[in-house]
Order: structure tokens, then sequence, then C-alpha cells
């Protein structure tokens, strides 16, 4: 056994611009998860614009936990998209679940309250839009290419 199995590459038949995609939504989760674990204030002040006059300890506290979360996420869908693109629609369907959980949260429930809605408020519900339609596009079959004899 390995840690890396066999690459299932050759066997994806969705679209390309997919995988693009989610190494794009990677690295979009890889950076922010960086800036708040990293970040003095985790960019809850800096980037978000979020009141840190009360309990700033535990809301920077918060936003280093969640970027502790991030970057090994981020990570493991980097190696789905580069390695294991027989993945990339369930990931994207696991992303889409994610952001919309995030959103509703964001818009119309626990954080829907106040008028102020950081950067990542507006990232998830665009994220909706354009994740389902490379999910569409990761389950579409391709025609498998052919090999020269």
């Amino acid at each position: 056994m390995t840690l890396f199995p066999p690459s299932t590459n050759a066997d994806y038949r969705g679209s390309s611009l997919a995988v693009g995609f989610l190494i794009l939504s990677a690295v979009l989760t890889i950076v922010p998860g960086a800036i708040h674990y990293f970040l003095p204030d985790g960019g809850a002040g800096v980037i978000a614009h979020i009141d840190l006059a009360t309990r700033a300890d535990t809301i920077i506290a918060i936003f280093a936990w969640y970027g502790a979360m991030q970057i090994p996420f981020g990570l493991l869908v980097l190696i789905i998209a580069l390695r294991y693109c027989t993945l990339v629609p369930l990931t994207l369907l696991m992303l889409l679940i994610m952001q919309a959980l995030s959103a509703y949260s964001a818009w119309f429930w626990k954080g829907a309250h106040g008028d102020h809605h950081p950067p990542e408020h507006y990232a998830s519900a665009a994220f909706l839009v354009l994740g389902l339609l490379f999910l569409f596009l990761s389950l579409r079959q391709r025609a498998p290419k052919e090999t020269s004899r």
C-alpha cells in the first residue's frame, strides 16, 4: 500500500474544464486557509472587516481553526484534481453542498443579521452557479481517446 494509489485520470471521461475549475477551487481554498491561519487577525479585521472590539481572541481563534481545516482540505481537492479525476464529479458535488450550506447560513440564517457581508458570502453564492455548471460538464461523457496503431 502506498500513500498515493495509482492515478485514475485515464478513466475520466468528463470535461477537462471541470478539472481546471476544481484546481482553481483548491487554490481558492488553500490561499484563504493560509490567510486565516497565518495572518495575525486571521483576516477577520483587515479583510472581512469584522468588528474585533468585542471577543477578538475568540473570533481570531475561530478563523485560525477554520484555516487549519481549509489548508488540508484544499490540498486533498488539489490531489483529486491532479491525480484522481474520476472523483472530480463527487468532489464538485461535496463542494456544492458545502457552499450551499455556507451561502444559506450567510444570507438567510445565522450570518444574515445586519447589513455586513464579508467576501466569502459573495464567493459562496457565486460558487453555486459555477459549481453546478462544472458539475454538469464533469458528468458529460466524452468519447475515449483513440490510440494510434
